[in-house]
């Protein structure tokens, strides 16, 4: 039996197909102009800056404004022109800077500068939380401000940009220091840091296989050193082979033989870093005074109380001491004493976060969509949003992933 179709459904039907149907059109994000000001370091030997000239070009091609305070490359090598032309103004003031939106420095606020911080504003720099107290803290809390520590910033496998930046850095550096000392310019033993033919090589101990450690050993081993490195984690000192594409002497943290090479080094690297907390001392007392004398410690966990019991904080201006015939070198900020190069590495890390909290409409915008620069917020408002923080200051915590989730 045929099926008799109805003319007026069919032609219906037809037109239907012809009918434009509706789209959700993609709505133009409401980008913001970021108002940024970066005011000099007057921290002591606090020779870095957050931004350079090209970083500071790109934001202001992109629409955003920057203050720099005269100086503040200076310590790097970088004059205030260089910001100029590159399309930053330049404040003479150091009061004048903190009426900028959002305050980008290295060092964390001095106690003058708490004084400058305005209510509501945004204020990026390192917190060193074990410097710190809870009055600090809560003078901070009674400004409302937003703050972030970039030493806080990471990401879902647990990777910590700017601290990672920075013990790349402090890795290589503290084997060319370790260099210095051992050379007779610095009164040292007058040894070549490496080796050569004919002559034994110069014998190295790392203790840690972070970041810090591996860059060390690849330096040292670049050198012609013969290295030697300590770490609780197999898998650190794994990654660290093969990462290195060479395998180097590896051991876990056996005091006995710890103590065994450490007895025949020229150079101890303490690169060791606690997730919280002070760092766990490995080498004692005792075992320091049994090294030979002339050989050098360069305690890079310094700034997490050091590894080495004989470790004393020190500055770059008196960045050495002797104990039992053994140079210390226990400067916290190493990577300062390489400004230029630390400067820009930061800045590459910085740039990118301003220039997506611009094209997000402003940096709370960009908290609620990018989770790697969320978790650096330790205070939202005025409220304290790192439990750590919280807890060591015995202040109430406030979930910023709760405050994410309500759109608060």
């Amino acid at each position: 039996m045929i099926e008799k179709r109805t003319p007026g459904l069919s032609s219906l039907a037809a037109s239907a197909a012809m009918v434009p149907l509706e789209a959700m059109l993609e709505v133009k994000k409401k980008s913001k102009q970021l108002f940024i000001g970066i005011p000099k370091e007057s921290t002591f030997q606090e020779n870095r800056i957050p931004l350079v000239p090209e970083s500071v070009k790109l934001l202001v091609n992109n629409g955003h404004e920057i203050h720099i305070e005269a100086g503040a490359g200076a310590a790097s090598n970088i004059q205030d022109s260089d910001f100029s032309e590159a399309g930053a103004r330049i404040a003479y003031s150091h009061e004048e800077i903190f009426k900028a939106d959002i305050i980008l420095k290295v060092a964390p606020p001095t106690q003058d500068e708490m004084n400058l911080i305005q209510h509501n504003q945004y204020l990026i720099s390192i917190l060193t939380m074990n410097l710190q107290n809870e009055g600090y803290i809560r003078h901070l809390s009674s400004k409302k401000i937003t703050a972030i520590g970039f030493e806080f910033i990471h990401d879902e496998n647990g990777v910590y940009p700017i601290i990672q930046a920075m013990s790349e850095i402090v890795g290589s550096t503290c084997v060319l220091i370790a260099a210095e000392y051992l050379s007779n310019a610095f009164s040292g033993k007058g040894e070549l840091l490496g080796g050569v033919a004919g002559i034994p090589p110069t014998q190295v101990v790392i203790i840690g296989a972070g970041t810090v450690g591996e860059n060390a050993a690849r330096a040292a081993t670049g050198l012609g050193a013969e290295v030697k490195v300590f770490d609780n984690s197999v898998h650190r000192l794994r990654r660290l082979q093969n990462r290195l594409g060479k395998r180097v002497y590896t051991s876990t943290l056996v005091p006995s033989i710890l103590l065994k090479e450490l007895k025949n080094a020229d150079v101890a690297i303490g690169a060791l870093r606690s997730s919280e907390g002070r760092t766990p001392v490995v080498v004692t007392e005792e075992m320091v005074s049994e090294m030979r004398v002339g050989s050098v410690i360069v305690d890079v966990s310094i700034d997490q109380g050091g590894c080495f019991e004989t470790s004393e904080v020190t500055n770059h201006s008196q960045p050495v001491f002797r104990k039992y015939g053994v140079v210390h070198y226990c400067v916290p900020n190493i990577a300062s004493r390489v400004s230029r190069t630390a400067s820009t590495a930061l800045s590459n890390i910085f740039t990118p976060i301003l220039l997506k909290a611009g094209e997000e409409g402003g940096l709370d915008e960009m908290f609620w969509k990018e989770k790697t620069v969320r978790r650096g917020v330790y205070m939202f408002r005025g409220a304290i949003t790192n439990r750590f923080v919280a807890e060591a200051c015995k202040l109430p915590f406030k979930d910023l992933e709760l405050l994410s989730a309500a759109r608060i």
